[in-house]
């Protein structure tokens, strides 16, 4: 491995104590969903699990796929995709809603 290498592997990695941690906020997090699920909260329901969703998703994100530490054309990449599927679920839970 050359000294390049060397320093793009400790520059994008992470220790495994911050894996451990994400991983147990994420199994947390799932708990918590769960368990909201149970709850009759009416329509906040959805919006709490489709929020905490949204968080475990930031986490795998930055965490486990490292974009936090991509360029930033890949992240331009990244966040028009989630873009364009938030869009298509916009477009789909209001048709669904109007039939």
């Amino acid at each position: 491995m050359d000294k390049h290498e060397h320093d793009y592997y400790h520059e994008h990695s992470h220790g495994y104590g911050i894996y451990i941690l994400v991983w147990l906020s994420l199994m947390a997090l799932t708990a918590i969903t769960v368990a909201v699920a149970g709850m009759d909260i009416g329509r906040f329901t959805v919006a709490t699990a489709l929020t905490i969703a949204a968080f475990k998703a930031y986490l795998v994100l930055t965490i486990f796929m490292h974009l936090r530490s991509e360029t930033k054309t890949f992240a331009v990449f990244v966040i028009v995709a989630i873009l364009f599927l938030g869009i298509s679920f916009v477009l789909l839970f209001s048709d669904y809603s109007f039939h």
